[in-house]
């Protein structure tokens, strides 16, 4: 059987394969890159003496001497994730391995202007350093904005739900105030990046659903995040619904998001005379077996797997993931299912995988942090470190 990974033959491509927990040994890395053993005990001795891997344990014998564990080396940097949300922002510390050293949820109000938000959200995130139980040093920041993020030059595209922040260079804007890069991104890309590695990287073609106030999705492609020509791939909020004839925020009628997002969802209950603050609240409702709240999801989650199902037929992914708080709702999650099987062939359906996530409140962050890790710790800024010493 044939290298799955022939073209990672430079160090910092031997690298890249230690750091994304494909390889733990100096044999697993034979095995995927083709190369000799030989070779690659020289591509390791590098990177041990670049100081970026490090030996710790050793894993299972396969007959002889128990091989050495392969890792990122800790070296006391941190990067922070951070999902930012219209009423709420899950911020997170990862050291260099994505090991989590800090989780925290605050409020905020995202109307308020964008330096004011993001010099709020830098005292959160040195607070979280401060009180890391060891030293460590924050090395970049990795920000989810619940809007769509231009390509290549990074700035928020007409955010529905971001007055004040069109136009706005969010990463220029936070790396000034903190002094680290900073990487902004879409915040259902951002998701779809944590349930990727969260996956294990196994899943190739992925769609990841965010589904809170608004309704966006994140597509992994061939193994990588796919954004499109500028940026606004999976924008799925203002697609237009048949037969629907609700005004939306855009100033158009009939989409998605203005009848089957959480915050419309919310609108439609208190118009009913059943107060709802947030889509928190939506959620309990529904779990609380609220009738209202539970007829309102699963229309939603039909309507959203209408959308789905021609992104289904069209892209035929391996995983169709549900997540943000209103896919936490079995109402929502029976809504889309029903709608997918019922509207895609077979041929598209017969292998796909639709379920809820599990990974967690902080998905987005974690995510969110992987951008910036993965820049910090590219194959070819360590071929970078270690082309003046060959």
């Amino acid at each position: 059987m044939s290298a799955p990974y022939p073209h990672l033959t430079s160090t910092g491509g031997v690298f890249s394969l230690i750091r994304d927990g494909l390889a733990r040994s100096r044999s697993d890395l034979s095995r995927l890159t083709g190369l000799a053993p030989s070779t690659i005990t020289l591509r390791v001795d590098e990177l041990l003496s670049l100081g970026v891997v490090e030996e710790a344990g050793e894993t299972a014998s396969r007959g002889g001497r128990r091989p050495r564990k392969l890792a990122l080396a800790r070296d006391g940097r941190v990067i922070a994730g951070i999902d930012l949300g219209t009423a709420h922002a899950t911020i997170i510390l990862e050291d260099l391995r994505g090991t989590r050293v800090a989780r925290h949820r605050m409020s905020l109000d995202i109307a308020r202007a964008p330096e004011v938000v993001l010099r709020g959200i830098h005292r959160e995130v040195l607070a979280l350093v401060a009180a890391a139980t060891e030293p460590v040093t924050l090395a970049g920041i990795g920000l989810a904005v619940p809007g769509p993020v231009g390509v290549p030059d990074g700035r928020i595209i007409s955010p529905s739900r971001m007055p004040g922040w069109n136009g706005i260079d969010a990463s220029a804007i936070l790396g000034g105030i903190a002094g680290v890069p900073v990487r902004c991104e879409n915040d259902a890309n951002a998701m779809a990046l944590g349930e990727h590695i969260a996956d294990g990287r196994r899943s190739a073609n992925m769609l990841v659903v965010k589904a809170g106030s608004s309704i966006g999705v994140g597509i992994i492609a061939d193994g990588a995040l796919y954004r499109g020509a500028t940026g606004v791939a999976g924008d799925i909020t203002h697609i237009a619904v048949a037969g629907s004839t609700v005004a939306c925020v855009c100033g158009r009628v009939g989409c998605l998001d203005a009848i089957a997002g959480g915050r419309a969802i919310g609108e439609a209950m208190t118009a009913a005379g059943i107060r709802v603050d947030d889509v928190a609240q939506l959620a309990d409702l529904a779990r609380d077996g609220h009738p209202l709240a539970t007829r309102l999801l699963r229309e939603a989650g039909l309507r959203t797997g209408s959308v789905l199902a021609t992104i289904v037929g069209f892209f035929n992914p391996e995983r169709l993931v549900l997540g943000g708080i209103i896919a936490t709702t079995d109402e929502f999650v029976a809504g889309v299912r029903s709608s997918i099987y019922d509207l895609c062939l077979p041929l598209s359906t017969s292998s796909l995988d639709v379920a809820a996530s599990t990974e967690g409140w902080d998905i987005g962050a974690r995510g969110a942090a992987l951008l910036v890790r993965d820049e910090l710790l590219s194959a070819a800024s360590i071929d970078a470190l270690a082309r003046p010493r060959t």
